[in-house]
């Protein structure tokens, strides 16, 4: 992605297309590098135009994460790839209470697509990087045939501050703790699959892709030593969260069906499509274990933030040499919450 600026004629971005000599490594590399990806991506790194970055970083432990974004389609209501690339690398920095700090993003364009849309794309991905506080300092671009792809395919990575005395990990969840979500579930997948299938309904579906590192900070701020472990549940939805996180911690859990929160439109779309919303994804909700004691004060922290308004308490973790996870239905029955074996929606991110 680093190239220098030239002086020349610039890219037709209305009416232009991708083409493999965007990728050659030349001239015409190095002027979509610099009209499109520097343009929405500035900053006094990327500026310095080198094959890496190179920053001075806090004293104590970072968090690093990687991540792939093949999402379908590319635009979709509330977002698109490229501020999902964003929110979905930043989300995985704030899982282990991290303040996000650089990112890296790697593209492989399809020979032929928009200039236009790939223009969009990379505002976008900037303006959620500025929201965030969080700098695109490197990357790389390549172009392969037509038909070798499917427009854009978008690799990132991040590294983060992890604030000291905080360890949040996924095998550390205790019997007795209160298992709490952020918000509204499904909202992301439906969201996708109502735009995929071109399906109306009365309202409009949004995804919910959100940077949450505030949201985190905040609630690692008031419960921090109370805190055992947080996960952003997107593909394979709350259930597959919540199944990993029974065998890593070798625990059962339970949830309460009628604590879900998940919106009347979305649990109707889910019906209509022969979904199930446990298992949908999500890009702006966290899943938090917490110790029992703290849980009323970490609900009231997160409903007090605008991306966890709608957070709710929804079970507890359960001593079961098995790790079910089991849910108590609105009917008072028991179900338990397996694995699929494949996904639901594919492409979803």
């Amino acid at each position: 992605m680093n190239a220098p600026r030239l002086r020349s004629r610039k890219l037709d971005l209305k009416n232009g297309r991708v083409d493999l000599t965007h990728g050659s490594g030349g001239r015409a590399m190095a002027q979509l590098i610099g009209d499109i990806f520097r343009d929405a991506f500035d900053n006094e790194l990327l500026a310095q135009g080198n094959d890496q970055a190179v920053f001075d970083i806090p004293a104590g432990r970072l968090a690093m994460t990687t991540d792939g974004y093949v999402v379908s389609p590319l635009f979709f209501p509330g977002g698109d790839i490229g501020s999902l690339a964003v929110h979905g690398t930043v989300n995985d920095l704030a899982m282990a209470g991290a303040r996000p700090l650089y990112l890296s993003a790697s593209f492989i364009l399809e020979e032929g697509f928009p200039l236009a849309d790939l223009q969009r794309i990379a505002q976008s991905m900037g303006a959620a990087a500025r929201e965030a506080g969080v700098k695109i300092v490197t990357g790389d671009t390549k172009v392969v045939e037509r038909g070798k792809a499917d427009g854009v395919f978008i690799s990132t990575a991040g590294i983060g501050a992890v604030p000291d005395g905080l360890l949040l990990s996924g095998e550390k969840a205790r019997p007795g703790d209160a298992i709490l979500v952020s918000g509204s579930l499904g909202d992301h997948g439906v969201a996708i699959m109502s735009s995929r299938e071109n399906l109306q309904f009365d309202t409009q579906i949004l995804s919910d892709s959100a940077a949450l590192h505030g949201l985190v900070a905040d609630m690692v701020a008031a419960c921090g030593p109370h805190l055992r472990l947080m996960r952003d549940p997107t593909r394979g939805g709350l259930a597959a969260t919540l199944n990993e996180i029974a065998h890593q911690s070798g625990v059962g859990i339970r949830i309460e069906e009628d604590a879900l929160p998940i919106r009347k439109e979305v649990a109707a779309a889910c019906e209509l499509l022969g979904l199930d919303p446990l298992y949908v994804a999500n890009e702006g909700k966290l899943v938090a274990f917490v110790a029992a004691e703290a849980a009323d004060e970490l609900l009231a922290v997160m409903r007090a933030h605008r991306l966890g308004g709608d957070a709710a308490i929804i079970g507890h973790v359960v001593q079961d040499a098995h790790c079910f996870v089991q849910m108590t239905t609105s009917f008072g029955g028991e179900r338990i919450v397996d694995w699929l074996s494949g996904e639901q929606l594919p492409r979803i991110c």
